[in-house]
């Protein structure tokens, strides 16, 4: 079987640099024409964004959608919650995870596979600063070893 192409529209790098992901996973997501289209166009924003367990249910909240330029005066509501489809086993797993304390649901990208929109969840534990600085320091050193190899060729 071939799998559909796919390519990630939105991402939110501010949740690796935020958060250590210890797991992800694939989720759909339930959105309307518009939010479809706006999605495409690459007119939404994940940042402050993240997902919840509620009845049994897995909602992201915060995900902004930007309305669609050429739709109706009753477009959707930019910040409203959009709920994730997952199967109940994953569920399970994540309502066990999210009673652990400091573990949070983090959306990390919005892409298409084939013609379904999908959400890449992450399971995540808070940064301290001194990991984000180590992280910073990190980033740079290797910067200035590629900057020193291209000058080398």
């Amino acid at each position: 079987m071939v799998e559909p192409k796919t390519r990630v529209l939105i991402s939110n790098r501010k949740a690796r640099y935020e958060y250590f992901i210890l797991e992800t996973l694939e989720a759909g997501i339930v959105l309307s024409g518009t939010e479809v289209k706006s999605i495409r166009m690459g007119n939404a924003n994940l940042q402050d964004s993240f997902a919840v367990l509620r009845n049994g249910e897995v909602w992201v909240e915060g995900m902004h959608i930007s309305p669609y330029e050429q739709g109706t005066t009753n477009s959707h509501d930019p910040k409203r919650k959009r709920k994730l489809l997952l199967q109940k086993k994953e569920i399970r797993k994540l309502a066990v995870k999210g009673n652990e304390k400091g573990l949070t649901l983090v959306p990390l990208s919005v892409y298409f596979k084939g013609p379904y929109a999908k959400v890449e969840l992450g399971v995540a534990r808070g940064k301290k600063t001194f990991d984000k600085r180590q992280a910073i320091a990190e980033r740079d050193a290797k910067r200035n070893l590629d900057r020193i190899r291209r000058r080398s060729q």
